[in-house]
């Protein structure tokens, strides 16, 4: 279960990666605009201000990211983006911090370019930090004795989860695309109380929450705080630095 109020603690941050992504796409008068993996539609909104005139199509796997979407405006489906198809019109596909959690989104990237009609563009970022000490904290107190049985199958990402830019541009380029491939780590100024735990409880330790009770699920916390402050520690102001790896690729379909 996602927690839309969570996922909006850092708001700005997370949203600066997504118009890092979109800035590159050139479309003038697309027909029609796709935010796959909506999440609670605050940054699909900016989709349908740069883009008026375009049918607007959004969705989310997550029942609680599709509700607090369309209360924020959006008519967002719920859908699994392995089950969608671009509408014939479709010119603008943005997939922003989704593919992650999706193992064969190499295939799908390869049928949606094929797919899509000539001249569409194509957007897609994800994080690219699994092997960050926050990402590997995670795994190293789920496998402890108190955790491992528990919590063991769980979808708890590493490396090879995201390629590196290179294998994207090959990919979307073998699939007669022309591409913009690039990586941004961000350093986030990230402030008060355990910072970095706040953030990945928004996203990483998702499926740690949704299999826990929430006595189990505060003492999984309470054993992970203290090794994620010595990994990020605090500076004097209180602030901590939190070094944040994002994977984009930008494409329009039918470059040859």
């Amino acid at each position: 279960m996602w927690d839309p109020d969570k996922y909006l603690d850092f708001a700005d941050l997370r949203g600066r990666p997504f118009f890092d992504l979109t800035g590159r796409i050139r479309a003038e008068r697309p027909r029609r605009v796709v935010d796959l993996g909506c999440g609670p539609g605050n940054l699909t909104l900016a989709l349908a201000a740069r883009w008026p005139q375009a049918a607007l199509e959004a969705s989310d796997s997550s029942p609680e990211m599709v509700a607090a979407a369309r209360a924020a405006g959006v008519a967002a489906q719920r859908l699994d983006v392995r089950d969608w198809r671009p509408q014939a019109d479709t010119d603008v596909v943005v997939s922003n911090a989704v593919l992650q959690w999706v193992p064969e989104h190499r295939e799908l990237l390869r049928r949606w370019a094929k797919e899509l009609p000539r001249g569409a563009w194509l957007a897609v970022q994800m994080p690219g930090n699994f092997d960050a000490p926050s990402h590997r904290l995670v795994r190293e107190v789920a496998a402890g004795p108190a955790w491992a049985a528990r919590l063991d199958g769980l979808a708890l990402r590493g490396d090879g989860t995201v390629d590196a830019p290179r294998d994207y541009a090959e990919l979307l380029a073998d699939a007669g695309c022309e591409v913009d491939a690039w990586e941004t780590t961000y350093v986030q100024r990230l402030r008060g109380a355990d910072a970095v735990l706040e953030w990945i409880s928004g996203t990483a330790l998702r499926p740690i929450r949704n299999a826990l009770e929430e006595a189990d699920w505060q003492r999984f916390r309470g054993e992970l705080a203290p090794r994620l402050r010595a990994a990020y520690p605090v500076r004097a102001d209180g602030s901590t630095w939190f070094e944040f790896r994002r994977v984009f690729a930008v494409a329009r379909t039918g470059a040859d």
